[in-house]
């Protein structure tokens, strides 16, 4: 299962936050089900606290190659170099395949 899908899926049917800092909030308050991030970002400090955060909180975290792919993903017309899944709809299944 690719992570792209996953982001879309839930954009489409759950509720996804974009943006590091809108991610970071929903990492802290423990409502993201998942977060990927991008590994292009730069500089990478802007990204370097997420997965830290995550492992914190119990929350899966994935890097992707691709800020620009996540904004497609994410249906956004600029890249996007994080995104929480909040709602997951019909990418539960794959979380949780992918949490195992």
């Amino acid at each position: 299962m690719d992570f792209y899908t996953i982001v879309e899926k839930a954009r489409k049917t759950g509720k996804v936050e974009k943006g590091v800092n809108e991610v970071t909030k929903a990492i802290e308050r423990a409502t993201a089900k998942m977060v990927i991030y991008a590994a292009d970002v730069s500089p990478k400090e802007i990204v370097e606290h997420l997965p830290i955060l995550c492992k914190e909180k119990n929350i899966p975290c994935q890097e992707v190659d691709s800020r620009e792919k996540l904004g497609i993903a994410a249906g956004i017309p600029v890249k996007c170099s994080a995104i929480a899944v909040i709602e997951a709809g019909d990418a539960e299944k794959d979380i949780a395949e992918l949490i195992k």
